[in-house]
């Protein structure tokens, strides 16, 4: 039977832990960011590939001279809770972050200093808003085509068709564009790392294993829940087939299988970093709006349908398996149904222009 939208669809900011425990999280992450740095800089003053590695041909003397006050300082007192504190350490990380790229793609030189502090810089800003805000404002990043609302459309042709655009723009720019981007980054700072061949066809194999997950839950989306994987146009029902029936969220499992997979293949251990990292980022700032729509769109349904399937591990039973393959040919024959009386109206509203 498939599953009826409740009520139009809205965003809603999800429930998250109380303040005070994620000011508590933002200050113990520059408190470890402190002694990190602290370490850092005993490495450099003592280990000489350390200090190549990190500051190539920089003085470390005189970069010492502002980064420990402003770096390790700076995160130290933040971690104090200091709200001052926290904008110089944030603001301090991320300068020197942007600093270190240009530096090290000018020169080829220090290209681990870089990524280190693009990773600091990424801690910082995080922790900063956790601490300044109470919050992280993800919510500024469902806008536009990464708003929640469901299809206007629920004739399957047309969002099969629109589907497979969406796949070929998202794929090509998260799964093309930017690992491109990133592994020219990664040859460019001298920190590649040669893969063995083996690897590199097991990374070919298991891209072509997540893109068949990844092409089937969009059909199954636009078979079963009359939407498109894009937020602007999402599914009118709650889908609980195909591939939804073993597990929540199996396009979002594709395409990080799909991202390693291509740093495996081109042999790039950074655009494997980028896909394990966007997965984080994806569970921790995006998943909770995008389940606490469902849940407002759906309400005990969602609430079901969570409670019996897992968000990231699969679980795999006949029961699932029968129930997807009986509901199927309920859904094709429904979703027929959708695209005649979507002509028939178009007709009868031509002939009513007409006349």
């Amino acid at each position: 039977m498939s599953r009826s939208m409740k009520m139009p669809s809205r965003h809603k900011r999800p429930t998250t832990p109380n303040k005070p425990l994620r000011i508590f999280h933002g200050r113990m992450y520059f408190a470890l960011q402190a002694l990190a740095g602290a370490a850092w800089w005993l490495g450099v003053i003592t280990l000489p590939t350390l200090r190549e590695a990190t500051l190539g041909s920089l003085d470390p003397l005189l970069v010492s001279a502002i980064d420990i006050p402003l770096f390790v300082i700076g995160s130290a007192l933040a971690a104090l809770n200091l709200r001052w504190a926290v904008w110089v350490a944030a603001s301090w990380t991320t300068l020197v972050a942007v600093c270190m790229v240009i530096y090290a793609t000018v020169t080829t030189e220090a290209g681990l200093g870089a990524v280190l502090m693009v990773a600091a810089a990424v801690g910082s800003v995080i922790a900063g808003a956790l601490m300044l805000l109470g919050r992280i404002p993800s919510d500024r990043l469902i806008v536009g085509p990464f708003s929640f609302h469901s299809s206007r459309t629920r004739v399957r042709s047309q969002l099969l068709v629109r589907t497979s655009i969406q796949l070929v723009v998202f794929w090509g720019v998260f799964l093309v564009i930017l690992p491109a981007i990133i592994n020219s980054f990664e040859q460019r700072w001298n920190l590649s790392v040669k893969f063995p061949i083996l690897v590199l066809v097991a990374g070919f194999a298991i891209l072509a294993l997540a893109s068949v997950l990844g092409v089937w839950s969009a059909r199954a989306i636009a078979n079963f829940g009359s939407g498109t994987p894009l937020p602007a146009a999402m599914a009118n029902h709650l889908v609980v087939r195909g591939p939804y029936a073993f597990v929540r969220n199996p396009m979002a499992i594709a395409g990080i299988v799909q991202g390693a997979a291509i740093g495996l293949f081109i042999g790039s251990w950074m655009v494997i970093a980028y896909a394990v990292a966007g997965s984080l980022l994806w569970n921790w700032l995006i998943r909770p709006h995008e389940e606490a729509d469902l849940r407002e769109r759906f309400g005990t349904e969602f609430d079901d349908y969570a409670a019996r399937v897992s968000c990231w591990i699969p679980r795999f039973s006949s029961s699932d398996s029968d129930d997807w393959a009986a509901e199927a040919e309920t859904s094709a024959d429904e979703t027929s149904a959708d695209e005649v009386s979507a002509s028939n109206g178009n007709e009868q509203d031509s002939t009513n222009r007409k006349e």
